[in-house]
C-alpha cells in the first residue's frame, strides 16, 4: 500500500491528469454540467502539484475549486446553453394552432393537422362542437391525443 501512495505522490501532475480524464469521460457520457468543472479544478492541480504543495493542500484547494466553480458558474452555463429545455415532438405542439380536419364532438373525437402536416386525435375544450375547417389552438397533451379550443 505504501508504495502504490509513494508512487502517487512522485506522481502527482500525472495523477492529477487521471483525475481530469475521469471527470471529463463521465461528463462526456452523461452530460448533467457537474463533473466538468472537477476536470477544469484538476486542470489547475496539474499546475500546482509542480510547486511541492503536499497532496492534502491540495486535494482541499482540488474540492473548494470545484464547489466553487460549481456553485457560480454552473447556474449561468445551465441558463446559456438551456439544457433539457428544448420541446420536441408532441409537446412541441403545445400553444401551436392546429386545422380540423375531421368534427370533434362532446362524445367523438375529431382530427386535426398540425402545421407539419402531421394528423393529430383531438378532443375539444369547453365547446361541445368543433366544425371542420375550424381553426384551433392546443391547450394540453393528453397521452397521444391533443385537447384544443376553439380560435
Amino acid at each position: 500500500m505504501t508504495e502504490f501512495l509513494n508512487l502517487i505522490l512522485s506522481n502527482l501532475p500525472w495523477f492529477w491528469l487521471g483525475i481530469m480524464v475521469l471527470c471529463l469521460v463521465f461528463e462526456a457520457v452523461t452530460f448533467s454540467l457537474t463533473t466538468v468543472w472537477a476536470a477544469l479544478s484538476a486542470l489547475l492541480m496539474i499546475f500546482l502539484s509542480r510547486t511541492g504543495l503536499p497532496l492534502r493542500w491540495q486535494l482541499l484547494i482540488f474540492f473548494l475549486v470545484t464547489i466553487l466553480l460549481l456553485a457560480f458558474t454552473r447556474p449561468f452555463a445551465v441558463k446559456k446553453l438551456r439544457l433539457g429545455r428544448l420541446a420536441t415532438n408532441v409537446n412541441s405542439l403545445d400553444g401551436q394552432e392546429v386545422l380540423v380536419v375531421k368534427k370533434i364532438t362532446k362524445f367523438e373525437k375529431g382530427e386535426v393537422k398540425a402545421s407539419n402536416g402531421v394528423l393529430w386525435t383531438a378532443l375539444g375544450e369547453g365547446s361541445d362542437e368543433i366544425a371542420k375547417g375550424s381553426v384551433c389552438k392546443v391547450v394540453r397533451v393528453e397521452g397521444n391525443t391533443l385537447v384544443v379550443r376553439e380560435k
